[in-house]
């Protein structure tokens, strides 16, 4: 592989406010279509051997408005399942469990629906993608989610899943991930839309 772009999915309703978004799949807002759209010059003209997208529909619709053509869709990129706390804020979480960090406390089982994962069953996911993504031998594009792709930098970097608490990844943002003299390094983190380059970054 020689690069893989990271696209987080445009603004949802939840994402705005603040609501962990794990499992519920929500749209896109008006906004988060037009970050979407923003992401075309990443993508656009450019080939890509492994294009990979959550099943949820606003990474879907990310892909579609930014103008990926055929994704293969791969479960392994949902979000982080937040069990109990699916939809609610961290301000809230707290009133009950005082100073409660996501990724140190983890979250609380919640249904059948959304049983609740810990960063280290994530980090098993975002394993199992780099691996596949490792296999090709040209360039690679993943659209998915901020605790997700947090998770993902972390492990393609050798670190424990927990430590992606250390990139912070906002809607609508590309990021790449490649290597330096064969070692594995961030090439862009979180990167606006005003500064997304059209075509190659350097590796």
């Amino acid at each position: 592989m020689k690069q893989m772009t990271l696209l987080r999915h445009g603004e949802t309703e939840w994402s705005r406010d603040g609501r962990h978004t794990g499992r519920t799949d929500l749209p896109l807002t008006a906004k988060g279509e037009e970050q979407a759209r923003g992401l075309a010059p990443l993508v656009v003209g450019r080939t890509f051997d492994l294009t990979l997208v959550s099943p949820a529909l606003r990474a879907r619709e990310t892909a579609r408005l930014a103008g990926l053509g055929a994704c293969e869709t791969e479960p392994d990129l949902w979000e982080w399942d937040y069990g109990g706390y699916e939809g609610i804020t961290t301000a809230t979480i707290r009133e009950s469990r005082p100073g409660w960090y996501l990724w140190r406390d983890g979250v609380v089982p919640g249904d059948a629906d959304h049983p609740g994962e810990n960063a280290a069953q994530v980090g098993a996911r975002a394993d199992r993608v780099i691996a596949r993504a490792r296999a090709v031998e040209g360039e690679v594009v993943l659209v998915a989610h901020g605790h997700y792709l947090r998770v993902l930098c972390a492990r393609w970097l050798g670190l424990p899943p927990e430590d992606g608490r250390l990139f912070r990844l906002d809607t609508g943002t590309y990021s790449r991930l490649g290597f330096e003299h064969d070692e594995p390094v961030v090439l862009a983190w979180n990167a606006p839309l005003e500064t997304a380059p059209v075509g190659r970054a350097p590796v």
